[in-house]
């Protein structure tokens, strides 16, 4: 048996970054969904989602699984409910979409299908993503959650002495591997988790909550506020605040990123900066890439940057920004604040060109070690098809 994540229609509010990738690899706090759910459950964990996705993903095995709505985020109460599911039973919501549901596939299948599922239980305030800008309006919550789920029980690597830390030492977590000289760790505010082999470099300044994973870098003198994410291989500096890069990506220079979402494979330009909240300090709108529209998202929202996306240096980016996948942005002055996919400057009239795209995207992926993939080149040939 193992858990089985599956992806609904509901998983457009989490464009850009589900257009390649299932919800499953989105990041939130320090772990992805998949990464929770294995800690959780101590089981391998598959994905179900839309078609032109499934190569990116391994086939599910035959036999009774436990498939589970990737948008929810439960709370311990559900967690258990989740996990002792009796075969053929599910779980729905107040609208009566599939929570989760043991057994095979084909009777998933066919249990999703239905518009009221049998043999289901309903569930009460059952919490779920549902726009992309709440990666960083929950980011606070769920690192503290997921420091607790896991440090419970294990003890830290040693910190040097040469580092300033403030604060209970409870709270600061070291994977093996690590280093970090000379730098200043504020833990009052939050728990502060750093990755195997992950580095940080002299004069960098911390407060929590914070995490960087497995082979990130911090840079010198980079000042990093809490709730932020440093994704595995990605690489911090300047000013960060409240934020999540996914994975593979740079914000590597001084400027200003605050309350926003930086998706896997992206590089920020030197001197790149965004603006979080107006000078009038009124609402901000952000754009929804599924459905069009701008929706409120609150005093406080800066740039959500789908996978594979440049900007180049001292780029500004305005607030309430959303910008597609692989798109190579320069402009002058303040970029739009709607940039869709594939897009070479800031206009949608520039199409970037699909081959010269992939080239650039396999060129900057070669830069940490890694090629593009031709399931990965299928995803975008697709992406690029309908967009």
């Amino acid at each position: 048996m193992a858990i089985v994540l599956f992806d609904t229609e509901e998983r457009k509010g989490l464009y850009p970054f589900t257009y390649t990738h299932a919800v499953a690899d989105i990041r939130l706090g320090i772990l992805t969904r998949r990464e929770y759910w294995e800690e959780v459950s101590k089981q391998k964990v598959y994905v179900a989602t839309e078609g032109y996705l499934r190569p990116l993903y391994e086939n599910i095995p035959e036999g009774t699984h436990l498939f589970v709505n990737a948008l929810v985020l439960p709370n311990m109460t559900m967690l258990k409910r989740i996990l002792l599911l009796s075969p053929g039973r599910g779980l729905v919501d107040e609208d009566k979409q599939l929570v989760a549901f043991s057994g095979t596939y084909e009777d998933y299948k066919k249990h999703i299908s239905e518009k009221e599922p049998s043999n289901t239980t309903e569930l009460n305030s059952v919490r779920k993503l549902k726009q992309a800008w709440e990666l960083f309006q929950l980011n606070d919550e769920f690192l503290r959650i997921h420091f607790e789920l896991l440090t419970h029980k294990r003890k830290s690597a040693k910190i040097s002495k040469t580092n300033n830390i403030i604060g209970k030492a409870e709270n600061i977590f070291l994977e093996e591997g690590v280093t970090m000289e000379f730098a200043t760790i504020n833990a009052t505010s939050g728990p502060v988790y750093i990755g195997k082999n992950a580095v940080v470099m002299e004069g960098a300044l911390i407060r929590g909550p914070f995490a960087m994973l497995k082979n990130s870098v911090l840079k010198l003198g980079a000042k990093v506020y809490g709730a932020t994410t440093l994704g595995p291989y990605c690489t911090g500096g300047g000013e960060i605040k409240n934020s999540i890069l996914m994975g593979y990506s740079n914000k590597a220079h001084d400027g200003y990123l605050g309350d926003s979402v930086i998706g896997y494979w992206c590089n920020l330009g030197g001197g790149t900066t965004n603006s979080n909240i107006k000078n009038t300090a009124g609402g901000i709108d952000m754009w929804d890439m599924n459905t069009d529209k701008t929706l409120s998202v609150g005093i406080k929202g800066g740039a959500i940057i789908g996978d594979y996306t440049r900007t180049a240096i001292n780029s500004s980016i305005n607030t309430g920004s959303v910008f597609g996948i692989s798109g190579n942005i320069f402009g002058n002055g303040f970029l739009p604040k709607k940039i869709p996919n594939f897009v070479w400057g800031d206009k949608k009239k520039n199409s970037y060109e699909y081959e010269k795209a992939i080239q650039d995207i396999d060129r900057w992926m070669a830069l940490k070690g890694k090629r593009l993939k031709q399931e990965e080149i299928s995803v975008l040939n697709y992406i690029f098809e309908h967009s």
